[in-house]
C-alpha cells in the first residue's frame, strides 16, 4: 500500500477580514484523474502521458485511496453527489481496478442515492468491449471522445480511432445499458469548412446522445499544435460554424446550458453543474485539483503532485499545494464559473457559497449591466449573450 504520508504545508492566503460562517455547505463531488493515454494528442494540454504496455493499475488504485484518506478530515459527514473519472483515458483501466476503487471510495464517503458517476472513454473497439462491465459497477454515464467522424480530421488531431468506431461506440454504450452519455466533438479544426463542421454535428445528433460537448479547437501552450500550429479556419468561418451549429442543436432539442455544453431536457451533466455553480469537489490522482468549503467560511483550493512517477513514489506527498481563497479573489473565482452558465445562477448562491455579502458586487455588477455584459436581473447573476462572447472582459470588472 502506498502511503505518501510526508508532511506538506498548506500554502494559505495572508491575514484577511473574516468571512461569515457558511450556512450550508455546497454539494460535494469527487474528481479522479487517470493520467495515461494510448498516445498524446497534439492539441491536448491536460496532464496525460503515453501509457506503457502494462499500466500500474493496482499501485495507482492504492495511491488514489491513500490520497483520498488524506482529504477525508475535510468532508466528514457529507455525501458524494457525483464522481467523474477524467484523464488521460480512464477507460484504459480494467473494470476490476475501477470496481475496487469505487468500493474503496464508497467505504470512505457515502454515495447519494441518485449519484451520477461519469467515465471518460474513447471509441476504440478495445474499450467498447468494457462498457458492459463498467455499467455493472454502477458507472451510469459515459463521456466518449469523438472529436470528429471524418478520417482526415481525426488524423490531423492525432486520434487513434476512425469514424466507424466512433459511430459504433454510441450504439455499444446504449446496448451496455447507458441511457445517459455524452459525445465530445470539436469544431474549428484544421482546414475545416462550414459543411465539414455541420456534417460532424449532424452525425453526432443522429446517434442520439443525451448530451453534447461541442467546442472550438484552441491552441494551448505546451502542446505540439502550439509549437507547430496547423492552419485553422478564418474567423468569419468560425463564426458561421458557431451560429449554424447552435441553431442545428437547438432544432434537435439540445439546449445550450454552458459555453460549450448542450443537453436534452434533464440531462445536463450534474458533476459539471456543481463545478460551475461553485460547488465543492475533492480531486485525487496525478495533477488533480480540488476545492473545499469549510463551515467556518474558509474556502481552499488544492492541487496534487503532477507526474505519475512522483505520485506513485511513497517518499513524496500527494499534495503539491493548497491555497485559501481571499476575500479579494472570491468574486472572480465564483463568477468565472457561474457566468459560463447560459442561465447563470441564483444571486443568493453568491453569499451562500462565498460567505460575502451580495451587495459587495453592486458597483461592478452595475458597470457590467450598463456595458451590456450582464442582464439586469436582481434575482440572478447571468451574462448577456454578448457577455458570454466577451467573458474575459466581463470578469475583469470583478477583479479587485
Amino acid at each position: 500500500m502506498i502511503q505518501n504520508t510526508s508532511a506538506q504545508p498548506l500554502i494559505l492566503g495572508g491575514a484577511q477580514t473574516p468571512r461569515a460562517a457558511l450556512p450550508h455547505l455546497p454539494p460535494l463531488a469527487l474528481y479522479i484523474h487517470i493520467p495515461w493515454c494510448v498516445r498524446k494528442c497534439p492539441y491536448c494540454d491536460f496532464n496525460s502521458h503515453t501509457a506503457s504496455k502494462v499500466l500500474p493499475e493496482e499501485e495507482y488504485v492504492d495511491a488514489l485511496l491513500a490520497d483520498l484518506d488524506q482529504d477525508l478530515h475535510a468532508v466528514y459527514g457529507r455525501e458524494l453527489s457525483s464522481i467523474f473519472f477524467g484523464g488521460g483515458t480512464p477507460s484504459l483501466f480494467s473494470a476490476a481496478a475501477l470496481g475496487r476503487l469505487l468500493k474503496g471510495v464508497e467505504a470512505r464517503i457515502p454515495f447519494a442515492s441518485d449519484i451520477e458517476i461519469t467515465l471518460e472513454a474513447n471509441p476504440g473497439t478495445f474499450e467498447q468491449e468494457k462498457f458492459v462491465a463498467y455499467r455493472k459497477l454502477g458507472i451510469n454515464r459515459l463521456s466518449i471522445g469523438i472529436q470528429s467522424f471524418q478520417q482526415e480530421k481525426l488524423e490531423a488531431l492525432g486520434r487513434i480511432h476512425n469514424g466507424d468506431e466512433a459511430i459504433r461506440a454510441a450504439g455499444m454504450a446504449r446496448q451496455a445499458g447507458f441511457d445517459n452519455f455524452n459525445l465530445d466533438l470539436m469544431h474549428g479544426l484544421p482546414d475545416q469548412s462550414l459543411d465539414d463542421a455541420l456534417s460532424d454535428l449532424r452525425q453526432a445528433i443522429a446517434l442520439k446522445p443525451t448530451h453534447l460537448s461541442w467546442y472550438q479547437l484552441t491552441l494551448e501552450p505546451n502542446t505540439v499544435f502550439w509549437n507547430q500550429p496547423p492552419i485553422l479556419p478564418e474567423d468569419d468561418t468560425l463564426w458561421d460554424i458557431q451560429e449554424a451549429g447552435q441553431a442545428l442543436l437547438a432544432e434537435h432539442g439540445y439546449a445550450q446550458y454552458e459555453v460549450s455544453a448542450y443537453a436534452q431536457p434533464g440531462r445536463s451533466a450534474r458533476h459539471n453543474l456543481n463545478y460551475w455553480s461553485f460547488g465543492d469537489f475533492i480531486g485525487i490522482g496525478a495533477g488533480a485539483h480540488g476545492k473545499l468549503s469549510h463551515p467556518d467560511g474558509r474556502i481552499v483550493r488544492t492541487w496534487k503532485t503532477r507526474a505519475p512517477k512522483d505520485y506513485l513514489n511513497p517518499a513524496k506527498s500527494f499534495l503539491a499545494g493548497a491555497k485559501e481563497l481571499t476575500n479579494e479573489e472570491l468574486p472572480f473565482e465564483f463568477l468565472m464559473n457561474a457566468l459560463r452558465l447560459t442561465d447563470g445562477v441564483e444571486a443568493r448562491l453568491y453569499a451562500e457559497r462565498t460567505g460575502l455579502d451580495l451587495a459587495s458586487l453592486d458597483k461592478a455588477r452595475t458597470d457590467a449591466e450598463q456595458s451590456g455584459l450582464m442582464q439586469v436581473e436582481p434575482s440572478r447573476l447571468v451574462a448577456t449573450d454578448r457577455g458570454q462572447l466577451f467573458l474575459n472582459d466581463l470578469l475583469q470588472k470583478f477583479l479587485s
